[in-house]
C-alpha cells in the first residue's frame, strides 16, 4: 500500500461510444498503469432517449465487446443510472483510484463529463479523458482570424495536411482484479424491445464489432476505394465502405480509416482523396456541433429560425413519407431500406430529406427525429448537419436552388431500376426478400402488405418545387 492506496487498486476504463480495443487511448492508458482494469459501460440517464434502432445496435455492440473481453480474461461491467453516481458507487465498491475515458463532444455529454471530472478530482480520484473519436480536437481547428469554420471546403483545406495521431495496438491482455463488482445482465436492459418484430430483420444487416469493422475496411481498401468516386452515388451498387454503423459506435476509429485511406492515396488509388474528404465531412459536423451546439435542435442559420415549415407530424403525408408510400420510387425505396437495414445510402438520404423539407415543406426536425429512431449508424452531429444542409438552414453556400427531383435523380443514379426493385414490392409479381422484409419489420398497425397497389403520388413535384422556391424567396425578402 502506498499513501493509503492499496497496491492492487484497480482503474476504471469507462466505455462510451468506443466499443473497440485498438486505437483506444483510454484503454491503453489504463493497461499501461499496471493496475487491474475494470471495463465499465454505463447506460446513462441521457441514453434513455436513444431511438429504437440505435438502442438495439448498441446492445449488439455491447454483447460483442463483452465476448471479446472474456476471451482476454476480462469482463464487461454493466451498470445503469446517472453516470456520476454509478462511478462513485464503483469507486467505493472496488477501491479504484482512477477513471479513463474517450471524450464525447455533444453538449449534454460535455456538461456531464466536466462535472464528473471536477467531482472526481475533488475527491482525489484521477480522472483522465482522451482524444480518440475524432481526428482533430474541435478547439484546435481555427481560421486565420481565430474563429470557427462555417463552410466545409476551407475546413478541409485547413486540416488535410495535418498530422493525424498514429494507431494503437489492442492489448494482448487486460489485467483483471482479484474480485469483480456486480454487473447488470445485458438482457435485462431490453435494448431490443422497442424494435419489436423488426429486431431480427435489422440484425441480419448489421456487421458488429471491431473485427468485422476492420475486415470491412480491408475489403474496401482492396476492392472498392479505387472506384469510390465513380460508384459512391449509385444506391444499387456496393460502392461505399459501409463503415458508418461501426464508426458511429466506435468499433473502428477515424484515425484507422484516415491512415488506410492516405496509404491508398499514396499508392495512386483514384477514389482515396474523396474517401478522406468524407471522413473529414464527419469531422466538420462535430466542429459545428462543438462550436454551435444549437445545430442539434434549432436552425443553424439565424435567419431560418422563423421559416414557415409545417411542424405537424401527424399528417397523412408525413406518415406516407415514413412508410415509404409517397408514390415516388426513389423516396419510397430509400425509406424502406432505412426501415429494413437501419441504414440508408447517402445519395438517398439527400433525396428523402429534400422531399420532406422542400416538396412537402415539413420541418427538418421531423425528419431528424425519424432518423434518430431508425438509424443504426445514428450520430448526433452528422444527423443534424445532414438534415440542415439539405433543408437549407445549415452550412451550405447555395441551398436556395437545390430542390432534388426524385424522379430525375432516379433516372440519373438508378437508370436500370435495380435500387427501386430491391426495396419496393408492390406491383412486382416476384419481389426479392429485401422488399418483402419491409412488411415483416414495419408496425402491424400500419396494415401494409406486399399485395397492396402502388401508392399514388402524394403531391405534384412541379407544384411542390414552385411552392418551396416561393417560400424561400419570401423568407429572403422578409
Amino acid at each position: 500500500m502506498t499513501d493509503g492506496i492499496p497496491a492492487n487498486a484497480p482503474v476504471i476504463w469507462w466505455i462510451r461510444r468506443d466499443l473497440r480495443l485498438s486505437d483506444n487511448a483510454a484503454l491503453t492508458a489504463a493497461v499501461d498503469s499496471g493496475a487491474p482494469v475494470l471495463p465499465v459501460f454505463i447506460f446513462d440517464t441521457q441514453d434513455e432517449d436513444l431511438g429504437a434502432a440505435p438502442r438495439f445496435r448498441l446492445g449488439l455492440g455491447l454483447e460483442h465487446l463483452a465476448q471479446r473481453l472474456e476471451r482476454l480474461g476480462s469482463r464487461l461491467i454493466l451498470r445503469r443510472g446517472a453516470a456520476l453516481q454509478v462511478l462513485q458507487d464503483l469507486l467505493k465498491e472496488t477501491g479504484a483510484q482512477a477513471v479513463h475515458w474517450i471524450r464525447a463532444y455533444d453538449p449534454a455529454s460535455r456538461a456531464r463529463d466536466t462535472l464528473i471530472k471536477e467531482t472526481l478530482k475533488s475527491q482525489s480520484v484521477a480522472a483522465h479523458s482522451y482524444s480518440g473519436n475524432l481526428l482533430f480536437e474541435p478547439w484546435t481547428v481555427e481560421t486565420k482570424t481565430g474563429g470557427m469554420y462555417r463552410v466545409y471546403t476551407p475546413f478541409w483545406r485547413a486540416v488535410r495536411g495535418r498530422d493525424v495521431p498514429g494507431l494503437l495496438a489492442a492489448p494482448g491482455t487486460i489485467p483483471a482484479p482479484e474480485q469483480w463488482p456486480n454487473s447488470d445482465q445485458l438482457d435485462t436492459w431490453k435494448l431490443a424491445a422497442a424494435m419489436r418484430r423488426g429486431a431480427p430483420v435489422l440484425a441480419a444487416h448489421c456487421r458488429v464489432g471491431e473485427e468485422a469493422a476492420q475486415d470491412r475496411l480491408d475489403e474496401f481498401i482492396e476492392n472498392g476505394i479505387a472506384r469510390y468516386q465513380d460508384l459512391r452515388d449509385l444506391p444499387a451498387v456496393d460502392g461505399t465502405s459501409g463503415l458508418s454503423e461501426n464508426l458511429a459506435w466506435g468499433e473502428i476509429s477515424p484515425q484507422r480509416m484516415w491512415h488506410r485511406g492516405a496509404e491508398a492515396m499514396a499508392q495512386g488509388a483514384a477514389g482515396a482523396e474523396t474517401f478522406l474528404k468524407e471522413v473529414v465531412w464527419r469531422e466538420f459536423a462535430y466542429h459545428l456541433m462543438f462550436h454551435t451546439p444549437h445545430i442539434l435542435t434549432k436552425s443553424w442559420r439565424e435567419e431560418w429560425q422563423t421559416f414557415a415549415w409545417s411542424e405537424n407530424e401527424d399528417t397523412p403525408e408525413v406518415l406516407a413519407w415514413k412508410q415509404g408510400r409517397t408514390g415516388y420510387r426513389f423516396v419510397d425505396a430509400a425509406m424502406r431500406e432505412l426501415y429494413v437495414t437501419g441504414k440508408m445510402h447517402n445519395r438517398a438520404r439527400m433525396i428523402v430529406a429534400s422531399f420532406l423539407t422542400k416538396h412537402m415543406l415539413t420541418h427538418w426536425r421531423i425528419g431528424q427525429k425519424w432518423f434518430e429512431h431508425c438509424l443504426v449508424d445514428w450520430d448526433p452531429a452528422s444527423n443534424a448537419m445532414g438534415w440542415q444542409w439539405v433543408a437549407g438552414s445549415g452550412p451550405d453556400a447555395a441551398p436556395f436552388f437545390r430542390v432534388f427531383n426524385p424522379d430525375g435523380q432516379l433516372d440519373k443514379f438508378d437508370p436500370k431500376g435495380r435500387y427501386q426493385a430491391q426495396w419496393i414490392a408492390e406491383g412486382n409479381p416476384n419481389p426479392p426478400d429485401t422488399a418483402r422484409a419491409f412488411f415483416a419489420a414495419c408496425p402491424k398497425s400500419w396494415q401494409l402488405s406486399a399485395d397492396m397497389a402502388r401508392p399514388r403520388p402524394i403531391l405534384d413535384l412541379k407544384a411542390g418545387r414552385e411552392r418551396a422556391l416561393e417560400a424561400y424567396q419570401n423568407r429572403d425578402k422578409g
